[in-house]
């Protein structure tokens, strides 16, 4: 005996909550970006992740939904609030976080948005797919993944990985090891005459240098001594 499939007008609480989880979702998403503080950005993204997990609570996705806490809300927040405290960013409000370009970014997400609303409500408009607990358990989503889904999953580590190493060379600058005299070729090469380095430069901290002849001790940066050896 096949399952009735309910109507649009008639929705199921379990309907209504991951309506209402993903109203959450986009509201929290959006002043992710149109909040002028990175902290509240970072906390507002907090929201949108803790929703996304509900989202998959309601579809019995459980164990999507403790990775999506622990590793997005519990990992990847924690480290971009970190970046913000570790690189001075300023915490209040600030005009600089606004490109001026949020009425092309917005047709391009409005745009975006309804081409995706579209294509999901073509393809699946009369889809019906009983909730079932236990579909979405550990068990199952590891033997599908590495059985039917394991070449995509090989290509997106490869992805990451790549993506990572790309931001690691973007972000250091002194990754290619450049040295003054490689900045500047034209320099002269430091001198390394033992009458030109001072006290601190000297192979083991050796006093400086007196000349036979002369009255005085020659020291960097003192009055030349007499080389005549007169008075």
């Amino acid at each position: 005996m096949t399952e009735a499939v309910p109507s649009y007008l008639s929705p199921t609480g379990q309907e209504i909550v991951f309506l209402l989880l993903g109203a959450v979702a986009v509201g929290s998403a959006l002043l992710v970006v149109t909040t002028r503080q990175l902290v509240h950005a970072a906390l507002w993204l907090v929201v949108t992740f803790g929703a996304l997990a509900g989202c998959y609570l309601v579809l019995t996705a459980e164990f999507v939904a403790w990775v999506q806490v622990l590793i997005y809300v519990g990992a990847v927040i924690v480290l971009l609030l970190f970046g913000i405290m570790l690189t001075r960013a300023p915490i209040g409000r600030s005009a600089d976080l606004d490109s001026g370009n949020r009425a092309v970014a917005a047709a391009v997400a409005t745009a975006t948005a309804a081409i995706l609303v579209t294509v999901v409500i073509d393809g699946f408009r009369l889809a019906y797919t009983p909730l079932t607990p236990g579909g979405g358990a550990a068990k199952e989503l590891g033997g599908t993944i590495f059985s039917t889904w394991v070449l995509p999953f090989e290509a997106l580590s490869v992805l990451l990985l790549a993506a990572l190493i790309g931001a690691i060379v973007l972000s250091r600058t002194d990754i290619t090891g450049s040295s003054p005299t490689a900045a500047d070729p034209g320099a002269p090469p430091p001198s390394t005459h033992p009458d030109d380095l001072s006290r601190t430069d000297r192979p083991g901290g050796l006093p400086p240098v007196e000349r036979p002849g002369s009255s005085g001790v020659d020291r960097p940066g003192g009055p030349p001594s007499d080389q005549t050896g007169g008075h």
